[in-house]
């Protein structure tokens, strides 16, 4: 018979595949939920896991999945019943926590494993089907791609090298070691890479393991005789992404083996991707063969994000998740959190969590609630840009009045200079506002003058501890 077929309510739910049961179930749930709660907790949620009596269902952020479950947990429940004829459980978890992560089998996502002369070829039709398969099988995050990272000043160089792994595996950066902060975006663009390989060439192995789950499941093989069939596993990989390696330090049975695979998908020529909280040589209790071999290839970092890359960033975020936010809003979290992008997705989070929970509109006043007084208020209790410039003419013997002139001469325009570095690196206000605290000079004069600062305290120690001195006086 021609024409759609409904299923009868008390259809097992097990012919159906766990997404079509989620995508049945948020389906009901849009239709008594405000828009606006269904886009910012639910949208970005996705089935995967089902088995007879429960779905589990992974969202974007540990504070998310205690959001839902605290306060829609008993309605997606009650609406999982009702469409799927039969109780259901719902499980909530953290789309990155460790026990989601499946290890590839010995075979791509195609089924078979991809010859050695073929393995990173790119294909000319790639199979969009069969990368999305590739890319769950590897344990990739399918938020995590290169369109979804805000490239700033910070990330430059490790992203362009990401990109550069991306476009020829193997061949230009191999290993490549990127080291930050926690929260900076370091596992963001190691499955980036995964992913644009994999879009690239859908039959490719790629494996992404946190060292902690090469290490558990290292000890698991050798409790159970099955190191050869271990070993194997690893050594075959296409694409090996390794995240927190700095886990590794002091532990020498692992590192041994972590070391012959190292050297196994070196010599095979297949990429090798290794994330840190620290730089190779920094890392506690770590061989220094393996020191050596991370430096092999590029080894580089990824700082804090400075304010107009974090408002940048904000402005992706409520691009992406449709979110109205007011620019004086996204200024105010960039000021308010510094240190990381998962800080400032976690005050986005508090804030719509706080909106939607007293039931008003976002605006300054309702983020100045929700997420506390601007820290910058707190070092302005010590120190001004006014202050900072005046210690800074006195400090070189110069007046307020001069540095803030055209004057262009060298008498006046190191101490500039270093005012304006100290305002950046103090205060981190946008390069446009230090520009008009100088007479109005365009941001890129500031960017100039910082890095000039900067440059010169890295080859000078005499004016490094000038700098350093003056540094010291303001913040204390």
């Amino acid at each position: 018979m021609d024409g759609p077929v409904y299923l009868p309510i008390n259809w097992t739910f097990m012919e159906l595949t766990a997404t079509e049961v989620w995508s049945s179930i948020i389906t009901a749930a849009r239709d008594v939920l405000p828009e606006q709660t269904f886009r910012t907790w639910l949208a970005s949620t996705e089935a995967v896991g089902l088995s007879d009596d429960t779905l589990v269902v992974a969202a974007p952020t540990r504070f998310a999945v205690e959001w839902i479950e605290d306060k829609y947990g008993d309605l997606l429940r009650d609406l999982a019943g009702k469409t799927m004829g039969r109780p259901l459980e719902l499980r909530f978890e953290h789309h990155g926590t460790g026990n989601r992560l499946v290890f590839p089998e010995i075979g791509a996502a195609s089924g078979a494993l991809v010859p050695e002369t073929q393995a990173l070829r790119p294909t000319t039709e790639p199979d969009a089907r069969t990368a999305v398969e590739g890319a769950k099988h590897a344990g990739l995050n399918q938020r995590y791609t290169f369109e979804r990272f805000v490239v700033g000043g910070n990330s430059q160089l490790a992203a362009a090298a990401c990109r550069g792994v991306a476009d020829s595996p193997a061949q230009l950066y191999n290993p490549l070691f990127i080291y930050g902060d926690t929260g900076l975006g370091k596992t963001h663009l190691m499955h980036a890479i995964g992913h644009e390989i994999l879009g690239r060439s859908p039959g490719t192995q790629i494996a992404y393991v946190p060292s902690e789950q090469f290490t558990n499941e290292m000890i698991s093989a050798i409790r159970s005789g099955r190191t050869p069939e271990f070993r194997q596993r690893y050594r075959r990989i296409d694409v090996l992404l390794v995240d927190d390696v700095h886990f590794l330090g002091n532990k020498e049975g692992t590192q041994e083996e972590f070391f012959h695979t190292f050297n196994s998908l070196y010599d095979a020529h297949r990429q090798i991707v290794i994330t840190s909280d620290r730089p190779p040589q920094e890392i506690p209790g770590l061989q220094e063969r393996l020191v050596s071999r991370f430096e092999w290839g590029l080894v580089t970092d990824i700082k804090p994000p400075d304010f107009e890359t974090r408002v940048a960033i904000l402005q992706k975020k409520a691009t992406e998740d449709r979110l109205t936010l007011d620019e004086e809003v996204i200024e105010f979290i960039a000021r308010n959190r510094k240190s990381s992008v998962r800080q400032l997705e976690g005050a986005v989070i508090k804030l719509l969590a706080y909106s939607s929970l007293t039931r008003r509109e976002i605006n300054l006043d309702l983020a100045r609630e929700a997420l506390g007084p601007r820290l910058e208020d707190e070092i302005g209790l010590r120190v001004t840009p006014v202050e900072i410039r005046q210690k800074t003419a006195q400090a070189w013997g110069v007046t307020v009045e001069n540095l803030v002139s055209k004057r262009r001469t060298k008498p006046l325009t190191v101490p500039r200079q270093v005012a304006m570095y100290l305002i950046k690196t103090t205060l981190d206000l946008p390069y446009t506002e230090i520009g008009a605290l100088f007479g109005g000079r365009d941001h890129s004069t500031v960017i100039h003058s910082v890095n000039k600062v900067e440059a010169d305290m890295a080859s000078n120690p005499e004016f490094r501890a000038r700098v350093r001195r003056l540094q010291d006086e303001l913040v204390h």
